[in-house]
């Protein structure tokens, strides 16, 4: 097993900087809530795009998170790293697709990302606990952004946004 990673060791290597959120994932505590918000100055950036372009920049990004997070997670030795915050950072994004550019539906979408990462109903923690490598990692936040988004697409039909 490598020792544990830091700031300077994800310099040295993209795919575990990548992996980590850049550096989110290092946070002391709740590493996966900062890779959470990492996503929402990118979904500030994206939410402009079409939809479809949305979806299929979701889709790349997703894909390539099953092979960077698979690596890390073969490179350090540990079945999915708690530091190993692309992840959360895909998820967000999923929960976030298709609401309001401000901040409350912003906000809302997180706080609904999290509960559903940290909550994982069913099927979320069967995804967790059943498959293997960075399907694993990745499948599982994808499924609870699926369900944050269709939560909060639920909140904006009552609320008529």
């Amino acid at each position: 097993m490598t020792p544990p990673p830091t700031f300077a060791s994800l310099l040295r290597n993209p795919v575990h900087a990548a992996a980590f959120g850049f550096g989110a994932g290092l946070a002391p505590f709740a590493p996966g809530t900062f890779g959470s918000l990492v996503a929402l100055p990118l979904y500030w950036l994206l939410a402009p795009l079409a939809a479809p372009v949305y979806a299929v920049l979701l889709a790349l990004l997703f894909l390539v998170g099953v092979w960077v997070t698979a690596r890390t997670e073969h490179d350090l030795g540990v079945h999915d790293h708690s530091g190993i915050v692309l992840d959360e950072i895909v998820g967000q994004l999923v929960a976030l697709f298709l609401a309001p550019l401000n901040l409350v539906w912003m906000l809302l979408g997180f706080g609904l990302f999290r509960l559903f990462d940290i909550w994982k109903p069913w099927p979320i923690r069967w995804l967790n606990d059943r498959m293997p490598g960075g399907w694993g990692i990745m499948l599982d936040d994808l499924a609870a952004g699926v369900a944050a988004a269709l939560c909060l697409q639920g909140l904006m039909y009552v609320y008529g946004q």
